[in-house]
């Protein structure tokens, strides 16, 4: 099979095509040859260095993928099968290649509302949203829910995740994603490149940090008393979450982890017409280091996939 590795650390230049032994299943697994995968700003960092996750090169970068079962090891699934997940994270899951190996329990069957690149772009995003918003923040009907960054990938499924928990909710963009964000249902709009979200808003229920810097302790002025704050990016900050229980509030940190329950919800919600999700742009194989250079650059507006 082919697959994406790299050798040492560096810019979207390491990401070199190889071919590699195909993976097999362990009993509880299956084998997926995989139709798309997912890009996250993560995968970026681990490539230069910044983050070492999964340790030093060579390794195999991805954890998002939609795909077609192959073989089963597991009652769970049949080949033939379609579907989608994060397996294995934080642990190295090698979803830039053609076939991956993954626990059954870390995937969940693909719904057809979701193109198989749409179903891809999903699950990193929309466990994050999910674990952040529903299983931290317990958001319920007339919460006031502030997202950062909702045109990001995370931040434009929250969104629309938020709405259907009934939140009102209120989101930081640029001004060229608005019409984006209020498409997907947002209340309000603030335009961080023109407007000081602290000086707008006010008795915020949550705030859904996806965006870090002084934005993620900023946010403590926006919070009504007792409001919490979840992040996605500062998880390990304990100097400001100690400022924010200093001030009463609740400070938690993101640390996605597969759960079939919550994708099956996202996948329920996808059926229902609830939830869509927004892939940017699509590129092969051979074009990967295009696609990471974009990573690099940020201001995506949803996701990046790539495609055999």
């Amino acid at each position: 099979m082919r697959a994406i590795t790299q050798q040492t650390f560096g810019g979207p230049e390491v990401l070199t095509i190889v071919d590699a032994p195909e993976p097999q299943p362990l009993p509880t697994e299956v084998l997926v040859r995989v139709r798309a995968i997912g890009l996250n700003p993560l995968e970026a960092r681990l490539r230069s260095g910044e983050f070492p996750l999964i340790g030093q090169p060579p390794f195999v970068l991805g954890w998002d993928l939609s795909g077609v079962v192959e073989q089963a090891w597991t009652g769970r699934f049949r080949p033939g099968d379609e579907v989608f997940g994060m397996p294995l994270f934080p642990r190295a899951a090698n979803a830039y290649a053609e076939f991956v190996s993954a626990p059954a329990l870390h995937l969940a069957p693909r719904p057809a509302s979701l193109s198989p690149v749409e179903a891809a772009a999903l699950p990193v995003a929309g466990l994050t949203a999910w674990q952040g918003l529903v299983d931290l923040g317990g958001v319920t009907e007339g919460d006031r829910v502030l997202i950062h960054g909702g045109g990001g990938g995370i931040g434009h499924i929250a969104i629309q995740l938020a709405k259907a928990l009934g939140a009102r909710v209120i989101t930081t963009a640029s001004g060229s994603k608005r019409e984006f964000v209020k498409g997907l249902g947002a209340d309000e709009v603030i335009d961080y490149q023109r407007v000081d979200f602290t000086e707008t808003v006010r008795d915020i229920d949550l705030v859904l940090d996806t965006l870090g810097g002084d934005t993620t302790g900023r946010s403590l002025a926006v919070l009504r008393p007792g409001g919490h704050l979840v992040t996605a990016v500062a998880d390990e900050d304990a100097e400001l979450a100690a400022r924010f229980e200093a001030a009463d509030m609740r400070f938690s940190g993101i640390a996605v982890d597969p759960d079939p329950f919550a994708l099956r919800g996202l996948a329920e919600l996808a059926e229902q017409g609830r939830l869509r999700v927004h892939v940017q742009e699509t590129f092969p194989f051979e074009r990967v280091a295009e696609a990471h250079r974009l990573l690099d650059d940020g201001h995506l507006k949803g996701k990046l996939v790539l495609t055999g």
